[in-house]
């Protein structure tokens, strides 16, 4: 299973999501105050290196790379 602590950062906020996984790839679809919001897991030579995400801004996805986990987890504990 990919993004653990992501995942682990949702369910500590009590936000219901979708997990799924695609040629090792993870991916995370959620609701939160009827906004929708994701993050896609990317491989670069089969090695996950990234994410194309929208937690940010909800109508507008970026690339995060190198430790995007922590990021990724970082942004959720302060603004969800």
């Amino acid at each position: 299973m990919r993004l653990q602590s992501v995942q682990d950062a949702l369910q500590k906020k009590h936000i219901t999501f979708t997990y799924t996984e695609v040629e090792g790839c993870g991916s995370i679809d959620f609701t939160h105050r009827g906004l929708g919001y994701h993050i896609w897991e990317y491989a670069d030579r089969d090695t996950p290196s990234g994410v194309e995400t929208n937690l940010m801004h909800a109508g507008k996805s970026e690339d995060v790379e190198g430790d995007y986990e922590a990021t990724l987890c970082g942004w959720i504990e302060q603004y969800f």
